[in-house]
């Protein structure tokens, strides 16, 4: 008897979770995926990282979206997600739902309420603080950091040009480490020559753990992940950073206050450190300690990140396209000769091809290959289908840039040149640094260090492909892995060869 009770029971409460979810069950039918479903894990199999094909799971997702018009939809668990490769669909999506995802909680375990991903209620106020801040005025001023610290880039290069295979990746992340120290913080911590600094290696511990708990659900809840062995290291890699970040804000309040105390001389070079407190106390909304961490954490370790993968993915492209190097060699030839003066913000508009080639490595490679939207509010889709509250929308970056109807037959070929042809046909189609309304502020001040960097580097040395490729090996697309943002799993290996003798000698 009671046996029975206990089935009726089970069986109630089963009719009772699909009766309550049935308008999931509809959008899943309406929004189709053509991967096998699996009883209770649903379509989870599909989020590891890579398999022997090195297909990393947002290319597969999405794969399926744009085989199924642009948008497709999944099961994580019991959690219903839609991927959108479809720009249309985006605008819908963001226009209305401003909450990021469920899985970008797992990145404010590191950078706190920053409002990179902070809850609307908490964004709102800080974007009022923040946008002036990242004034093409203000920017503009950051241009000599940027080639103070590549041309100290380029000399560290020297010794490689002519040898073996080498990453470009160190050189790249210490250099845009520097830059964004300095200003950020007024600070210069000389990380290229002293590239250990325990700042980068808590940074890239702590970007490969919240990847692998992004894409593990079962690794998802608090009571579980705090349990695990690796979550002491996350605890002291976290408390690393958040110390360093705090020493740094001490430094700038004593040096502050020592200005308007007048013992000290007042600063000549302003950094983001000083716009900030300076933009807070005019809208009365001083930032404390706390908020100014959150807020440094999002600019050091984003604007440290997404620079260097960019770049990175640069050279690995140039080094496999001569007859597009060469172009841009001619670019700046035009601009600077044979001189080594340095790169002032005047040349930057004038660098066209060179922003062509980064834009173009950005759609093939963006560095955030994706975004995530929570549906809170009804949402009706340009298909007709309607989303509820309980849905997530995977924005699929990297797919949304390799979709043939709005990007052509060549979708997957690497060719600078689209950028220079014209408009494009939709304004979300090419979306690098994530989407409106709440876009990255930092995308100006990402793109003027790409150049800087990426032009004081051409300006000495020509790249060269890895020696271990093959003709056929390079014309293969990169092998990419993901952890927060999209890697190159050969890691951006190349070979350099000097251009000409600059006047800068080591």
């Amino acid at each position: 008897m009671f046996l029975s009770l206990l089935l009726v029971g089970v069986l109630v409460s089963v009719v009772c979770y699909r009766w309550q979810r049935r308008k999931l069950y509809q959008i899943h039918r309406e929004i189709p995926i053509s991967a096998k479903q699996y009883p209770i894990i649903g379509h989870t199999y599909l989020m590891r990282n890579s398999d022997a094909r090195k297909q990393v799971w947002f290319k597969s997702l999405g794969h399926f979206a744009i085989k199924h018009g642009g948008v497709t939809s999944c099961w994580i668990v019991n959690k219903l997600y839609i991927i959108v490769a479809d720009p249309d669909t985006s605008e819908v999506i963001l226009k209305n739902s401003m909450e990021k995802g469920y899985v970008t909680q797992f990145a404010r375990t590191v950078i706190g309420n920053g409002s990179i991903f902070a809850p609307v209620d908490i964004w709102r106020p800080r974007r009022k603080i923040l946008a002036p801040v990242f004034s093409m005025k203000n920017l503009n001023q950051f241009v000599k950091v940027f080639n103070k610290q590549s041309m100290i880039m380029a000399d560290m290069m020297e010794r490689m040009a002519g040898g073996e295979d080498f990453s470009v990746w160190r050189y790249f992340n210490t250099y845009t480490f520097d830059s964004v120290c300095e200003t950020t913080l007024g600070i210069d911590l000389n990380s290229q020559k002293n590239p250990e600094h325990s700042f980068l290696a808590a940074f890239d511990w702590l970007s490969q753990a919240i990847a692998k708990r992004m894409t593990s659900p079962w690794m998802h809840p608090d009571c579980v992940y705090q349990r695990l062995p690796q979550y002491k290291e996350f605890v002291y890699h976290r408390r690393n950073i958040h110390n360093f970040i705090d020493e740094l804000i001490q430094t700038k309040r004593k040096e502050l206050e020592a200005i308007q105390r007048g013992h000290k001389k007042t600063i000549i070079d302003t950094t983001f450190l000083d716009l900030m407190i300076e933009s807070s106390g005019r809208l009365q909304q001083k930032y404390s300690d706390l908020e100014l961490r959150e807020e440094l954490m999002v600019i050091v370790m984003a604007g440290t990140d997404t620079s260097a993968v960019g770049a990175s993915f640069a050279a690995a492209m140039l080094a496999r396209h001569p007859h597009v190097q060469e172009k841009l060699h001619h670019e700046l030839d035009m601009i600077f000769g044979d001189s080594d003066r340095d790169l002032t913000v005047e040349d930057l508009p004038k660098l066209q091809y060179l922003e062509a080639v980064i834009k173009e490595t950005l759609r093939l490679y963006p560095p955030v290959p994706v975004t995530a939207r929570e549906v809170t509010d009804d949402v009706t889709l340009p298909s007709g289908t309607t989303l509820v509250n309980g849905v997530s929308a995977v924005l699929n970056i990297w797919a949304t840039h390799r979709n043939p109807a709005f990007w052509g037959a060549d979708a997957e070929q690497f060719r600078p040149e689209r950028f220079l042809e014209g408009p494009l046909k939709h304004p979300l189609q090419f979306q690098p640094f994530s989407l409106p309304m709440r876009n990255c502020l930092g995308s100006n001040y990402a793109m003027m260090s790409m150049k800087t960097m990426l032009t004081n580097m051409l300006r000495r040395y020509r790249i060269l492909p890895p020696s271990r490729m093959d003709e056929h090996k390079l014309k293969e697309p990169l092998k990419v892995s993901f952890d927060i943002m999209m890697r190159d799993m050969d890691n951006y290996e190349i070979r350099l060869e000097k251009k000409h003798r600059s006047a800068k000698q080591n």
